[in-house]
């Protein structure tokens, strides 16, 4: 517990008085002519080129940050005519191109729906169009209607509309929980469910720290007791999802006080030697090394000034890897 009291003084102190001199340009270029399509769909080159709402999401932020209108416009577009679900006013979360119903899964992924409103409302304000903070307003209208439920004393937003309640608990994802945008949706409405939603999602994070290595699994349970555990229905890994959790913890505040497991568990591996995934129930590691976007995350959170720029898109990286790279410098952009 000493070591930890020590490690949050530590971090306090370095968010207050160390110079962070970080501000650097987003890839956007590289990213728009590998993975944008001409009629603005982001396509995930690491899952046989299909498209998500997290992707079209992640693609409106980068291009609001590059201040890209033309190409925001053709990925909102594109996303509003194509997945977004009449009967919820939230989107499909998965494009596949070549089936025959390229929207057979009628479900939706609350961290896609999220990241699309946040890019309207900040296109709201830095372009001056009240059509995209009506239709961010609406999004966000809507996952508070249909996705965020109070459950076993806690305020939480499900992961999607289907599949995720079960008998005696429900399923989170907690890399889908975005916490700056919903910082800035709560700041735009003033509504105190954002703020409960926030409150509530820190408070569970404190308390997913499974296993040896303390970290949350990509998914977890919920009892209606309370009772946090690794999901049953995937691998106990905290792993490619859970890399986000660290990355919004850190954007939301540097020094939130659950980024100290994640400095724990990075400081026990030298940063070119840290294993891209750990199985919380047993603490085997991962065959190879983290890389790419994962390691740019490590090294945010970790905050290695030496290696602030370190986010340019490279040939080896995935649709992932690249957009984790772009999400790092947007993160570090917003504390400059």
């Amino acid at each position: 517990m000493l070591s930890r009291a020590l490690l949050l003084l530590t971090l306090l102190m370095t968010a207050l008085f160390s110079p962070v001199s970080w501000g650097e340009t987003v890839d956007w270029p590289h990213f728009k002519v590998r993975f944008l399509m001409p009629d603005g769909r982001i396509v995930d080159s690491g899952n046989h080129n299909i498209s998500h709402t997290e992707g079209q999401g992640f693609g409106m932020l980068f291009a609001l940050q590059a201040n890209d209108k033309p190409a925001f416009d053709a990925i909102w577009n594109w996303t509003r005519d194509n997945l977004r679900n009449p009967q919820n006013g939230l989107f499909y979360w998965k494009f596949n191109p070549v089936a025959s119903d390229p929207v057979a899964d009628k479900n939706n992924a609350t961290d896609g729906d999220t990241l699309i409103a946040w890019a309207l409302m900040q296109a709201a304000d830095k372009w001056r169009e009240p059509g995209y903070q009506q239709a961010s307003d609406a999004i966000q209208a809507a996952l508070i209607k249909s996705m965020v439920i109070n459950y076993a004393g806690y305020t939480v937003m499900l992961p999607g509309e289907k599949g995720f309640r079960q008998q005696n608990g429900i399923v989170l994802n907690p890399s889908y929980f975005v916490l700056p945008a919903w910082q800035d949706f709560a700041r735009h409405t003033h509504l105190a469910v954002w703020e409960k939603l926030i409150a509530d999602s820190q408070r569970l994070l404190a308390k997913m720290q499974f296993g040896t290595p303390h970290l949350p699994s990509d998914w977890v349970y919920l009892s209606e007791e309370g009772n946090l555990s690794p999901a049953k229905a995937w691998p106990a890994r905290s792993s490619y999802d859970a890399i986000r959790v660290p990355l919004y913890l850190w954007w939301a505040d540097p020094a939130n006080s659950n980024l100290i497991v994640w400095h724990h568990w990075w400081s026990q591996s030298a940063r070119e030697k840290t294993p891209a995934w750990v199985d919380v129930s047993n603490n085997q590691h991962s065959p190879y090394m983290i890389s790419g976007g994962l390691l740019a995350v490590r090294d945010l959170v970790m905050e290695d000034a030496s290696l602030a720029g370190d986010t340019a898109i490279v040939e080896g990286d995935d649709y992932y890897s690249a957009s984790l790279k772009l999400l790092v410098a947007i993160a570090r952009n917003a504390h400059h």
